[in-house]
């Protein structure tokens, strides 16, 4: 789902949100450190159990689109002159 706007709690490494389908929203939280393409308004997956309507996540990954590449990658690539923003 979606990371719903100004939903985002953070206290030292407990996180609190709620992701939406745009229809249904859940409560979720978290603890640990988050993706760091992970914001609100963007795509995320969480795994975890649902006890008493709050997802209690173990693990969330950030979602990016088709064209995410990792800095990392894209330098290498320019230095090789193969990559073209």
């Amino acid at each position: 789902g979606l990371v719903k706007e100004n939903s985002l709690i953070k206290d030292g490494d407990k996180i609190a949100f709620i992701v939406t389908d745009r229809t249904n929203d859940v409560a979720v939280k978290f603890t640990g450190i988050l993706p760091d393409l992970f914001s609100e308004g963007t795509g995320m997956i969480a795994t975890g159990s649902l006890k008493l309507k709050v997802f209690h996540a173990t693990e969330i990954l950030a979602k990016h689109d088709e064209n995410y590449m990792p800095k990392e990658v894209a330098d290498a690539l320019k230095e090789q002159g193969v990559f073209q923003e």
